[in-house]
């Protein structure tokens, strides 16, 4: 038993403290809690934001900040399933560049959402729901597939592609389908960039249930992807069903991706950033490295948000092109680091 745990053991030795860190980014995500409901076209002191959240206040400003409520607490649960889900997603294939939206899986979910609202009038959220699932679950079969061909397997380098191509690809079929259909184009028109500026708190309520789902399959794998981290041999000899951890594991990303998708499109990079940032936090032990890349990852969709407001007064940047400038860099940073490598 203790074989199993001593590399992860070693690898939490060499960061200060995990908990300490876990508790840094729950400080973080308050603040970043208080900027979201504080600042938009209006910004209101801390004294307002306690007196319209406790219900005291009738104006207009406590109005405004009531009213940013829904979008901040979309974009905690985007952010951390984002973050979870990139997380899972790099440890499943090995392959440090695995982002939902650069390995295409959120491309799917959208690609299927304007099928789903162009050829069989789509209009729910549920209808959205089951579209956006299943299409990130058959884009990640369809990058993974891809990935693996020719010699070497699926390496970091060829999923990377894979998920660009195929990225592309079904950016350009939901462009096909939305240009002859202006109606399909105004109502797909919210998940183009992703954004959580159309918060509704109904839909966040029904959607709740499945990122709990996601999130918690992905918790549960935690232990098990440490193991998968010491290579597949080992991990056989160790007992644990390789194939059959993967397909777990991975489940529970697509789930994130596809309900996180469909509440507010198509958000890029945040499941790149995060994991990246924490594990050089917390390290590599996934049993911390999840719960802390949630809390990045809710911290950071909520900052941009409000970095999308300020900046585009009096109205707004979606969070999507945000997270998009951010990443861009750290996407580089990453290949630039691997230059050399296994990929």
């Amino acid at each position: 038993m203790s074989t199993t745990t001593e590399p992860t053991t070693r690898g939490a030795a060499r960061t200060r403290h995990p908990s300490w860190w876990l508790v840094v980014a729950l400080v973080a995500l308050a603040a970043s809690i208080f900027l979201s409901v504080a600042f938009g076209a209006r910004v209101v002191s801390l004294s307002d934001v306690w007196t319209a959240l406790a219900g005291d206040g009738d104006d207009v400003t406590s109005a405004a900040i009531r009213s940013r409520v829904p979008r901040t607490v979309l974009a905690i649960l985007v952010g951390a399933a984002l973050g979870v889900a990139g997380a899972v997603l790099q440890a499943v294939t090995r392959n440090p560049l695995a982002d939902p939206f650069i390995l295409g899986i959120n491309s799917g979910a959208s690609l299927l959402v304007v099928m789903g609202i162009a050829f069989t009038g789509a209009a729910t959220m549920p209808e959205y729901i089951g579209f956006a699932l299943a299409g990130a679950a058959i884009a990640a079969v369809f990058v993974y597939t891809v990935g693996s061909l020719g010699p070497g397997g699926p390496t970091p380098l060829k999923l990377a592609l894979a998920g660009a191509i195929i990225t592309a690809a079904f950016t350009s079929l939901s462009s096909a389908i939305l240009l002859p259909r202006i109606d399909v184009m105004r109502v797909f028109r919210f998940w183009q960039v992703g954004s959580v500026g159309r918060a509704e708190t109904s839909d966040t309520l029904l959607v709740l249930p499945i990122l709990v789902v996601g999130g918690a399959i992905c918790l549960i794998s935690a232990r098990s992807l440490n193991i998968l981290a010491l290579g597949d041999e080992t991990a056989s000899g160790l007992g644990v069903p390789v194939v059959r951890t993967r397909l777990i594991a991975a489940s529970g990303a697509i789930i994130l991706c596809g309900a996180a998708t469909a509440l507010a499109g198509p958000i890029g990079f945040v499941g790149l950033i995060v994991p990246h940032l924490c594990r050089l936090l917390v390290g590599a032990d996934h049993r911390w490295l999840l719960p802390v890349s949630a809390v990045a990852g809710a911290t950071l969709l909520t900052l941009a948000d409000v970095v999308g407001r300020v900046l585009g007064r009096p109205g707004e940047i979606d969070v999507g092109v945000i997270t998009a400038l951010i990443g861009g860099p750290v996407f580089l940073w990453v290949v630039l680091r691997r230059t050399g490598g296994a990929a």
